[in-house]
C-alpha cells in the first residue's frame, strides 16, 4: 500500500491526497486537496485498483481530466470530442 501512495502523491503532485482506511466494502476513499486545503475530489478506489498497476494509472489519468474540467482548462468542446470518442471506442468493442 505504501508504494501505491508514492505513487499516487507523486501523480497527483502538487495536490495533497489522503487515502482512508479500509471501508466495509474493502475499498478506500481518495481524497484530493489544492493548496488551501479545498476538498476538490473524492474517489473511492477498490482493492483491484489499489493493487492493478494499469488500474492506477486510468484513475489517475481520470482524476488529471476531472481537475482540468474543474480548473476550467478543457473546453465545452473538448469535453464533447472526449465523450464522442468513448462512445466510439465502446461501440467497437460490442
Amino acid at each position: 500500500m505504501e508504494s501505491t501512495r508514492e505513487l499516487l502523491v507523486e501523480a497527483l503532485a502538487p495536490y495533497k491526497i489522503d487515502i482512508g482506511g479500509v471501508r466495509p466494502d474493502g475499498s478506500r476513499l481518495l481524497t484530493l486537496q489544492n493548496g488551501a486545503g479545498e476538498i476538490l475530489i473524492e474517489r473511492p478506489l477498490s482493492p483491484v485498483q489499489l493493487m492493478d498497476k494499469w488500474l492506477l494509472i486510468d484513475v489517475v489519468d481520470g482524476i488529471h481530466r476531472d481537475l482540468r474540467i474543474l480548473e476550467g482548462r478543457l473546453t465545452p468542446k473538448v469535453i464533447a470530442a472526449l465523450e464522442r470518442g468513448q462512445c466510439a471506442r465502446q461501440n467497437d468493442v460490442f
